[in-house]
């Protein structure tokens, strides 16, 4: 199945690398987020990417074009450049690299990749946020609601301390609060092609009118993950996933035992 790779945004919340290089480029543990987030996917057996960039797109086409390279040992004889490969890591990917507008909005990037698209079921999500997502379950529960998109409902990361009060008296400290009862877009979507009827024009964000009006219509359904779901705003949330990132096993890629039935959430408005 295609996935789509959101990657044409500006970064500006983490200006002190995306000055240098495209944000899905800002790297963790020696490796841009993008690949750990096509990661996820190839795990799940989806190869096929079409990343859709906007700012400094030529240096993310260049990437690309220089990943087998990168990917693999060689030997070079620099009097004429000739070059023989010694394949030291295999990666049967497939990536199609866009440009779909310095300026675009997410909406708009989408709706540009209509001709690259097959006329079948596909996948969305940013190329700045990971998850150890089950793809199986969550393309199940899309085929089982039968309606035309499905988002991620993810928790977000806790970031602030909280603090139980008896009058001004303080009675308990806890350093980072995750509510259970919060919700959030998480990208890893899934679309059907009838997606590109609510979508305008460059000017528009995905998650603003046309996820609205897919909810309104009833066409939306969430996706609960309520495991591991981190994005990669700040220097902050590079560096946490830096330490993340040395672990035996990436807590996006340590994926949890399959829930076979996940409870639809029905989302009326957006």
């Amino acid at each position: 199945m295609q996935v789509v790779l959101l990657a044409g945004g500006l970064g500006s919340r983490l200006a002190e690398e995306t000055v240098r290089v495209p944000k899905p480029m800002v790297e963790v543990a020696g490796r841009p987020i993008i690949l750990h987030v096509m990661d996820v996917y190839s795990h799940w057996g989806h190869h096929d990417f079409i990343v859709a960039c906007g700012f400094k797109a030529m240096m993310m086409k260049a990437f690309f074009q220089g990943l087998h390279l990168l990917n693999n040992d060689f030997t070079i004889a620099l009097g004429n450049g000739e070059m023989t490969l010694a394949p030291s890591a295999t990666t049967d990917w497939r990536v199609s690299v866009v440009d779909t507008g310095l300026n675009t909005m997410t909406g708009g990037r989408l709706k540009r990749l209509r001709p690259w698209l097959h006329d079948t079921t596909f996948m969305v999500t940013y190329s700045d946020g990971v998850a150890n997502i089950d793809i199986d379950a969550l393309l199940a529960f899309h085929r089982s609601h039968g309606r035309l998109a499905t988002v991620s409902a993810v928790q977000p990361p806790a970031r602030f301390g909280n603090l139980e009060l008896t009058g001004d008296k303080v009675s308990a400290f806890t350093e980072k609060v995750h509510s259970q009862e919060t919700w959030i877009n998480g990208g890893f979507f899934v679309f059907e092609p009838g997606i590109f009827d609510y979508l305008s024009g460059d000017e528009e964000p995905l998650e603003q009118a046309p996820l609205t009006r897919l909810a309104e219509d009833g066409e939306l359904f969430a996706y609960r993950h309520a495991d591991f779901w981190h994005p990669m705003d700040t220097v902050r949330d590079r560096d946490h996933l830096e330490r993340l990132a040395g672990t035996a096993t990436p807590p996006w890629l340590n994926f949890p035992v399959r829930d076979l039935a996940p409870k639809p959430l029905e989302l009326a408005h957006a």
